[in-house]
């Protein structure tokens, strides 16, 4: 694993020793200018909502499931919240307020509650990225490169690759791709790697800032018989 490890990076250091310098050069300015744009909208951001399409696919079974529906987010005294509405292929909640995750299924009318704990500034990390989160500020947290441009919705993303600082969120996601609209600061596409080979990748249309987003939206919709269980007990 040692030898493997420091082949691979060999095999970076000779591919920078082969990258011509203006290149470099013109990919840290262009960098610069997303992170910047990214922070200029972050510096104003209160609420984005988006439609989304999710693909989670499984490298075992060779199979993607795909979920549709619309998200929120919004920042309430520093925290950001995230609200999603599963409307396909089964009506889904998922609500992170609170430092803790919930998930609603209304067919067996179940709240299922993950507590974030000592990780919540980790996941917020996550939640955050390319919606509301600034762009230097995931220098803190990741190894940042920029790939280009590329089309994305018939508009021009710029890409970036984002590789976790700490071990144990690369146990989790090896690296993050992001599709930043260059225009706005936000997201349009993110692809999460795990280190199994599975990926999720999550698509935005639709995208509106800061609106009005009705504080019901941050709220589970359950009923008086509604069940809530916890993982952890």
């Amino acid at each position: 694993m040692k030898h493997a490890y420091s082949f691979r990076w060999c095999l970076t250091g000779l591919f920078l020793l082969l990258t011509p310098a203006w290149a470099q050069q013109g990919s840290n300015a262009a960098l610069e200018s997303v992170l910047k744009k990214m922070d200029s909208t972050a510096a104003n951001f209160h609420t984005t909502q988006a439609d989304f399409v999710w693909d989670q696919y499984q490298k075992v079974v060779n199979e993607t499931d795909t979920q549709k529906g619309k998200v929120y987010f919004r920042r309430v005294n520093r925290e950001t919240q995230m609200a999603a509405d599963i409307s396909q292929p089964e009506k889904k909640y998922v609500l992170f307020t609170d430092s803790k995750v919930q998930l609603y299924q209304p067919r067996i009318d179940q709240v299922t509650v993950y507590p974030a704990g000592k990780h919540r500034a980790e996941f917020e990390s996550f939640l955050v990225l390319g919606f509301g989160g600034g762009g230097h500020d995931m220098l803190k947290s990741f190894d940042v490169k920029y790939l280009g441009t590329e089309k994305i919705g018939g508009n021009e993303a710029a890409k970036l690759d984002l590789v976790p600082k700490s071990q144990s969120i690369r146990n989790t996601f090896q690296h993050i791709v992001l599709w930043i609209d260059p225009a706005r600061g936000v997201s349009v596409q993110q692809q999460l790697f795990e280190p199994s080979g599975d990926y999720r990748l999550a698509k935005y249309s639709d995208i509106e800032l800061n609106q009005k987003i009705p504080d019901t939206t941050f709220k589970l919709k359950t009923t008086s018989k509604t069940k809530t269980v916890s993982p952890q007990g």
